[in-house]
């Protein structure tokens, strides 16, 4: 039993929030093994920014590239120049002594301007003329001369058009030797579906040959350049690579594997580490012309020969007509030969940029210890202090990967991890917001049986104003009391529970009148209510809304009337008519909550409160269903029939009060008769005010019948039994009309 009841324990304390956190934490684990574009761009974005921050410092010093620019084209003409304008710039470039030439461009067609194709092309030529040119070398030769004489490494491009027979094609030509040591590298391998190589005479006459083509991210940004590639069944290095190989007078290169995938490149001396793909991420330095000669001026002579000695020389253009601009993380535009020499620089001096092979596990296994420390944590110590604690592990995440970056040069992703815990906190976050929702829903259906719905929202949204205390406010209040229930409970003294049936049915929908029109209920006294408006919340026609609730109680009594008299009896019960007093008035009151330290009520005080209060235990004395105070009569008079009835003096009060009865709403103020009923009714108290007893008293003889249509037959007998107890008696000087009344 003990086991069982701390596994109900357990099951209890893992409530639906960690539930859910842990349910958005494996979507967060299954998202990173699907890796999809916008998420390999996030990462890919924050690699950028590491690099802007801290970028490989220093130009080029191994390298450097001789630029077919703007200025070249001007001086030697449009691009493709002659074969033999292309050898007289190998040539130049020979004679200053570089590790390595490399061609960022591929020779795939004949020299239009070569000897014998000029020849061809122009039939317009002499016999003489042409003979003689046909007795010259063919520029191809010369250029095959040129690379023979140098170390030049030759580009090829490749590309995703199947076409020729590619097999054949790359039987016919040759290739770098590649040596592997572990698992067979292909299957991991980039893969170009053909190769747009150079003539067979320039490829045969190179000491290299290089894939040129450059593998660019989702967004156009080249990050990575594959070491080797596989076209067909045949690897071959990127161009950069063959190029370190020919600079450093190796034969082959050799691929290392292991099961996770491609591990390094190896060119003589030097290990290349790539990635899984054989890839090898591109440390960039900001760009700089520093390493830029210009072609026109490598042709004409017109530079040091020592600015080229020993180092490799990359043949390329930056020339915008010739489209070969490429964007890098540091730069929006780059020349695409400056990609190649920004690889070697990578190589040469070191510096790699590294993502290990296990960094994709590592990111996700990083996910999942901070992902399930929040969701162990965060409902245990607050929102608060789990946010806190979130900062600091995700300033420990974001610095221990820059700190990986700056020192080690080791790519490691803080994004995805942060991301998925700062959804996974989010998600304990809204699962605790929903549930103190459902507790305070839970509060406020419970509270709203005891107090207006206004006010438990408005504690709701500010719990301060649970304490003692209140403040100064005009307030409309009203006091309902149903007359001689106490007789009718009697009657019910051996059946409790009908009694109680009743009560609910008497309270409800006088309840609802109330608080559908912005009312407070105060408090229940039995079969009484005290109610209030303009509290807690501001209601500017507090006064009329306290007078249309009045009206409709009084409809819903008498729909309750109804439903008991068809009934006729309740258990062989007489169904007595239920008659309600409402009194109510208009005035500044202290309102707030109220009582002691251990138990308080939000509630009103002042004289207002007192007025409404006798107010409604004068409606049994003159026989009608609502009076209410000047004050409140002279707010809602333009919107409700009102009648002055009279000016009494009420218990515990010094000053008078000139009180007045609801008849009905704007409507009824159309009522011609009820115009008529209310001039004579007026007529009939100044006369009684002047003591003009007799015509007062005809006068109520005239208003009996028509006052039973409006409830006002018991004012008529209050004044007719007045008039004959003051005319038979002595009246003193100072009788102004006030009745003094000494009844609650």
């Amino acid at each position: 039993m003990g086991s069982e009841r701390r596994l109900r324990q357990i099951i209890e304390k893992f409530d639906w929030g960690r539930v859910l956190a842990l349910a958005v934490l494996a979507g967060f684990v299954a998202l990173r093994m699907w890796d999809p574009p916008p998420l390999e761009t996030l990462r890919l974005k924050t690699f950028d920014a590491y690099q802007q921050i801290s970028p490989r410092p220093g130009a080029a010093k191994d390298v450097v590239v001789v630029d077919i620019d703007e200025s070249s084209l001007a001086e030697y003409g449009q691009w493709p120049w002659p074969r033999t304008l292309v050898a007289r710039l190998i040539d130049r470039i020979s004679s200053a002594d570089p590790s390595a030439i490399a061609f960022d461009i591929v020779f795939a067609e004949p020299d239009r301007l070569s000897p014998r194709l000029f020849t061809r092309a122009s039939p317009q030529l002499t016999n003489d003329l042409a003979e003689q040119l046909n007795r010259l070398p063919d520029n191809e030769k010369v250029m095959a001369d040129a690379l023979r004489n140098g170390r030049v490494v030759v580009g090829r491009a490749g590309h995703h058009e199947a076409g020729i027979d590619l097999e054949a094609r790359l039987k016919s030509l040759p290739q770098t030797t590649v040596a592997t040591l572990g698992p067979d590298p292909r299957k991991y391998l980039f893969r170009t579906q053909g190769v747009a190589a150079n003539l067979e005479i320039l490829e045969a006459a190179a000491a290299g040959r290089g894939l040129f083509s450059i593998r660019v991210d989702r967004d156009g940004i080249i990050r990575r350049v594959p070491a080797v590639m596989l076209a067909g069944n045949q690897i071959m290095p990127a161009l950069a690579i063959d190029t370190l190989r020919v600079a450093q007078g190796a034969d082959a290169l050799l691929i290392k594997t292991n099961e996770s995938g491609i591990k390094a490149i190896v060119v003589s001396n030097t290990e290349i580490p790539t990635d899984r793909h054989g890839q090898i991420w591109v440390n960039y330095a900001p760009f700089t012309r520093q390493h830029f000669v210009s072609a026109a001026d490598v042709i004409a002579n017109r530079f040091s020969p020592d600015l080229l000695r020993g180092k490799i020389v990359l043949i390329g253009t930056s020339a915008a007509g010739l489209f070969d601009l490429r964007s890098t993380p540091l730069d929006r535009v780059r020349p695409g030969v400056d990609i190649h020499a920004e690889l070697l620089e990578t190589i040469l001096s070191k510096s790699y940029l590294m993502r290990p092979n296990i960094a994709d596990g590592a990111e996700v296994w990083l996910a999942l210890l901070v992902g399930l420390f929040m969701i162990v944590l965060v409902p245990l110590i607050g929102a608060l202090p789990a946010m806190a604690l979130g900062a600091i592990v995700s300033g420990l995440v974001f610095g221990g990967s820059w700190y990986l970056f700056k020192s080690e040069r080791l790519l490691i992703d803080p994004i995805y991890p942060m991301v998925s815990s700062l959804a996974v906190f989010g998600s304990l976050v809204l699962s605790s917001y929903v549930s103190e929702e459902r507790r305070r829903a839970q509060i406020r259906n419970a509270f709203s049986q005891y107090l207006s719905p206004a006010l438990v929202a408005e504690l709701a949204r500010d719990p301060d104003r649970l304490k003692l205390g209140g403040e100064t406010r005009e307030l409309t209040v009203l006091f309902s009391d149903v007359r001689g229930f106490t007789r009718i409970a009697e009657t019910y003294k051996d059946d409790p529970e009908s009694l109680t049936n009743l009560m609910n049915r008497l309270l409800t929908p006088l309840s609802n009148a109330i608080t559908a029109r912005n009312g407070t209920i105060d408090k229940y006294m039995g079969d009484a209510i005290m109610a209030f408006w303009n509290a807690p919340l501001e209601d500017r026609d507090h006064p009329i809304n306290a007078c249309r609730s009045a009206l409709e109680m009084l409809k819903e009594m008498d729909r309750l009337n109804d439903e008991r008299a068809n009934a006729l009896v309740e258990g062989g019960r007489t169904v007595d008519t239920l008659e309600v007093g409402i009194g109510i008035c208009t005035g500044n009151v202290i309102v707030g909550n109220m009582g002691s330290d251990l138990r308080f009520d939000y509630s009103v005080l002042g004289d207002s409160v007192n007025l409404a209060s006798r107010l409604e235990g004068l409606t049994r004395s003159y026989d009608c269903r609502v009076l209410i105070a000047s004050s409140t009569a002279a707010c809602v008079r333009d919107e409700f029939a009102l009648i002055e009835l009279d000016r009494v003096r009420v218990k515990g009060k010094v000053e008078p009060e000139t009180i007045f009865t609801l008849i009905g709403d704007r409507a009824s103020k159309q009522d011609r008769a009820l115009h008529e009923f209310d001039e004579a009714f007026q007529e009939m108290r100044r006369d009684y005010v002047s003591r003009r007893w007799d015509d007062a008293f005809e006068a109520t003889e005239r208003l009996r019948m028509p006052a039973q249509s409006y409830g006002l037959a018991g004012v008529v007998d209050v004044y007719q039994e007045r008039i004959d107890q003051l005319r038979s008696g002595d009246v003193g000087s100072d009788w102004d009309g006030v009745f003094n009344w000494e009844t609650k």
